[in-house]
């Protein structure tokens, strides 16, 4: 895995994705996690507004590859075991195999929400009863990258840590439960790993929040 702190957007993984590559493919092709290349290209998105039409004109271009017998076999591993288990692998699960698997199958959850899941997937992946019922994880995990993004401008523009009560607006107002509740769950210990490193790479700071009271309002 790479664990290099690189600078948003990271200059490789844009032109990656200039040239056709998905977020998915690009992670596992530079040892990153999807969440972290995601990050980078939100914030590369924001810079440079025509980046999208270009990424989507060159993978529209390129050629769909089909699943290859690695893919193939992984998506056999995935079904064996959930057939042994009798459930779904979890993300947060001890067993770094598991993990794993609930990455695989989120990936595919996506491309199945997307309407680009190759047909062998949707063939095999049938044999699993539910597998596409956790959708929302992939929309909760884009609702999230989008928030970081919006904390990072709001920061940004020279304004204090969002406060979740007394605020000055409603933006403030979104933004400040939405960190409240991030340092919460990282001090029970329930905010996962990757989106702790990607605060303090884009929030320096997030944990202690504040360290001045706001001004008395006139």
């Amino acid at each position: 895995m790479d664990r290099r702190l690189r600078r948003a957007p990271d200059a490789e993984w844009v032109l990656m994705y200039r040239l056709g590559l998905s977020r998915q493919r690009i992670a596992a092709l530079v040892r990153a996690e999807p969440a972290a290349v995601g990050y980078h290209l939100l914030i590369a998105r924001r810079q440079d507004p025509g980046l999208e039409a270009e990424h989507h004109a060159a993978a529209d271009a390129a050629a769909v590859p089909h699943p290859s017998p690695t893919d193939l076999a992984r998506m056999d591993e995935v079904i064996a075991w959930v057939s042994a288990e009798g459930r779904l692998p979890e993300d947060r699960s001890g067993d770094r195999g598991e993990r794993s698997m609930a990455r695989w199958l989120s990936g595919r959850r996506r491309e199945a929400a997307a309407g680009t899941l190759d047909p062998a997937y949707s063939s095999g992946l049938a044999r699993l009863p539910g597998w596409l019922e956790n959708r929302r994880e992939a929309e909760d995990e884009a609702r999230w990258q989008h928030r970081l993004a919006q904390l990072v401008d709001f920061r940004q523009e020279g304004n204090d840590w969002p406060r979740h009560k007394d605020c000055d607006s409603e933006r403030e107002h979104t933004l400040g439960v939405w960190i409240h509740t991030q340092r919460y769950k990282n001090r029970r210990n329930e905010l996962d790993p990757v989106k702790v490193k990607l605060l303090d790479a884009a929030a320096p700071g997030w944990q202690a929040g504040r360290t001045r009271g706001r001004p008395r309002r006139r």
